[in-house]
């Protein structure tokens, strides 16, 4: 466990560690949970696909591709649990593929009217 205080800004890292030096990492979707094994019952979401749910939540620069940083505010769940656990999606992508959804950024999808 890593332990902090109420609204401490938290800093995050994804590495990717492979022999294939033409890869690039990237943070899409991160749930916060009171439980560990229980990512759909009681979830809050800091960032989904790609974009900020939570206006805390920010994108780091990078020293390398293969190293994805973010961060957010910490926080619970309303005192009754006594922690929050993380569950984020990163994606793998060919660096430099600008066509891949790395390189798309926030995608945020807009429902249609179903109207005729």
């Amino acid at each position: 466990p890593y332990y902090v205080d109420m609204n401490q800004n938290l800093f995050l890292q994804a590495s990717l560690h492979s022999s294939d030096q033409n890869l690039t990492v990237f943070v899409d979707t991160c749930v916060a949970s009171p439980n560990s094994s229980d990512f759909r019952t009681l979830v809050y979401e800091l960032s989904k696909s790609g974009c900020a749910s939570d206006k805390t939540y920010a994108l780091f620069p990078s020293p390398r591709a293969d190293v994805a940083r973010f961060g957010f505010n910490a926080f619970s769940f309303v005192n009754r649990f006594p922690s929050v656990f993380l569950r984020c999606e990163v994606l793998v992508c060919r660096y430099q593929d600008y066509s891949s959804r790395c390189y798309q950024g926030c995608v945020s999808r807009f429902k249609r009217n179903a109207d005729s």
